[in-house]
């Protein structure tokens, strides 16, 4: 769907603005088509043998041609505007802004005294500029409202489209302490790992430092999440309110700090090391236990084992 206009400057010039892409619209129209083909065929189908049960064959047919020819149309209209809808919910939110506004100045100034309605949009317009905290929450606002936008110029640009030209179904915006959260439901043609690709020219579309991409559900890979990531607040002075919880303890002045000595090495009594006798000693006192205690390797080597067989 695309509109042709043409313009008069030092010469003659034509351009062409569109709204749907061409390729989207052919694609539409096709799924249209198949769309009212499947719908009335199976409502015929069904509606016929339930009619059948309650009149004659032949006048089933009547009930059950209408019943398809309704839902027909009416699968190939929802098919057929389905490009339309998405671009209405792109706009939604500067599309219901503006009828708000509008809706509200019209009733203000039809109800109320002009200085009365001069007073409420003085209001209306001066407190975000007063209050950090409403203008903070604004300014936040207003960014997932453009990153709805620029991500869809993401998908459209630079990222893989499918056959038909069918953009992922950007489903909302959030404002987080670092930037915005986007859940994105993605299209046949796309990964999660092709996404990470292209995260360094997503941040830059986005006016953003850094962009993150991970799943958001854990049985459906479609649906993801995008952080973008526009200032670091790890760097801020966070009051933590466990320093409260701790009661304040006096100091005492009077106390000595303790004196540590150390080891003195030639202080301690030098051992010697086993004699033979000392192990003979130990050797009997393990065979008082009853148990004969283990053959030697000499022993061993003297019956004619090889004690390497057995290590």
């Amino acid at each position: 769907m695309s509109k042709s206009s043409a313009g008069r400057g030092f010469g003659r010039r034509s351009g062409t603005v569109t709204v749907i892409e061409q390729q989207v619209h052919r694609s539409s129209q096709r799924n249209a088509r198949f769309a009212f083909v499947i719908t009335a065929v199976t409502v015929l189908l069904i509606t016929l043998v339930v009619a059948a049960q309650y009149m004659h064959p032949l006048l089933a047919v009547f009930p059950a041609a209408f019943a398809a020819a309704f839902s027909g149309a009416g699968a190939w209209v929802l098919v057929r505007i389905w490009p339309v809808l998405r671009l209405l919910w792109w706009w939604a939110p500067e599309i219901v802004l503006t009828m708000s506004a509008a809706w509200a100045w019209t009733a203000l100034a039809v109800h109320t005294a002009p200085w009365v309605t001069l007073l409420v949009l003085m209001s209306v317009v001066g407190a975000p500029a007063v209050i950090p905290g409403a203008r903070n929450r604004i300014v936040a606002t207003a960014w997932c409202v453009v990153v709805r936008h620029r991500l869809r110029v993401c998908f459209s640009q630079f990222i893989i489209a499918n056959k038909s030209g069918s953009l992922p179904f950007v489903l909302g915006a959030w404002p987080t302490p670092v930037g915005e959260r986007v859940w994105v439901m993605l299209r046949p043609g796309l990964s999660l790992s092709y996404l990470t690709q292209q995260l360094d020219k997503i941040a830059v579309a986005c006016h953003a430092t850094s962009a993150f991409v991970q799943q958001a559900g854990t049985s459906d890979s479609a649906f993801i999440r995008f952080d973008i990531k526009r200032r670091e607040v790890l760097t801020a002075t966070v009051g933590s309110p466990l320093v409260d919880l701790i009661e304040p303890v006096a100091p005492v002045a009077d106390k000595k700090p303790a004196t540590v000595t150390g080891l003195d090495l030639p202080d301690v009594e030098d051992i010697p090391p086993a004699t033979p006798a000392a192990a003979k000693t130990k050797a009997t006192a393990a065979s008082s236990n009853g148990r004969e205690p283990a053959a030697s390797a000499a022993t061993a080597a003297d019956d004619g084992d090889d004690i390497s067989d057995w290590i």
